[in-house]
């Protein structure tokens, strides 16, 4: 199972809830995201017309597919049950919540899934601190960690 993870998004996002959703694709698409080439830089998703829309996620285009290539940037449809779609809508529009993309997975049966986030956007003395107690969390593996107290 392979896997490309946006690490900006916990980053800069506070991640309330996961959903899965399947992701609609050309088929040089896909080649391209085994390859690894895809940038999550910008990704949201929105709820348009009762359809879930991937938006901004640059695909690189396969250099050997010709004329049959993709544009990169294009909008893709997420596939997702209807009752979630409303659920999203619902939170994303009265809550001021986003859809963002946290990684694209491709599964044991070779299909590439999304895992959306529903997230709140972090302030910038949030990210701060989630550095600190990630440097914090860090030293403490190493084992540098400050003994106060020891004489």
């Amino acid at each position: 199972m392979k896997s490309i993870k946006n690490r900006r998004a916990t980053h800069d996002y506070l991640i309330i809830q996961k959903y899965e959703a399947g992701i609609s694709l050309a088929g040089s698409e896909i080649k391209s995201i085994r390859a690894g080439r895809v940038n999550f830089k910008d990704s949201y998703a929105r709820i348009e017309a009762g359809e879930c829309w991937l938006l901004n996620l640059h695909i690189s285009p396969w250099e050997t597919a010709a004329h049959f290539n993709h544009d990169p940037d294009r909008k893709r449809r997420l596939l997702l049950h209807r009752h979630e779609i409303r659920r999203l809508r619902a939170k994303t529009e009265e809550q001021g919540m986003t859809l963002v993309p946290l990684e694209l997975v491709i599964n044991e049966k070779g299909l590439c899934k999304v895992i959306l986030a529903l997230a709140k956007g972090k302030k910038t003395y949030d990210k701060r601190e989630s550095l600190q107690k990630k440097d914090l969390e860090r030293e403490r593996e190493r084992g540098h960690g400050r003994d106060y107290g020891r004489d």
